[in-house]
């Protein structure tokens, strides 16, 4: 599903104008991607939690080149569902 799926489909749901959810949707981006850039995690009741989680330092190979490079400790972003959202997804979702 696109972003542009998720508008079209709250649209339908609330009959809100297309232009508001689409400012709502990237706000609600935004927002997100804010507070994981200024180091504070999302909690979603019901939903998940976007949190930092830091990459320890390892050994990476070239193997082209056959050399071994070292790549440094970094931060990335996670979604972690919620319980009832793993329970959701484990029972309703049929295999195409």
């Amino acid at each position: 599903m696109t972003k542009a799926e998720i508008v079209s489909d709250i649209v339908q749901q609330t009959g809100l104008e297309r232009a508001e959810v689409l400012r709502l949707v990237e706000a609600f981006m935004t927002t997100i991607k804010s507070s994981l850039t200024n180091g504070e995690n999302v909690y979603l009741r019901g939903f998940g939690s976007f949190i930092i989680k830091e990459r320890a330092q390892k050994t990476g190979r070239n193997i082209s080149k056959n050399t071994s490079i070292i790549i440094p400790a970094h931060n990335i972003p996670v979604f972690k569902p919620s319980k009832t959202f793993v329970e959701d997804v484990k029972t309703k979702v049929k295999v195409k």
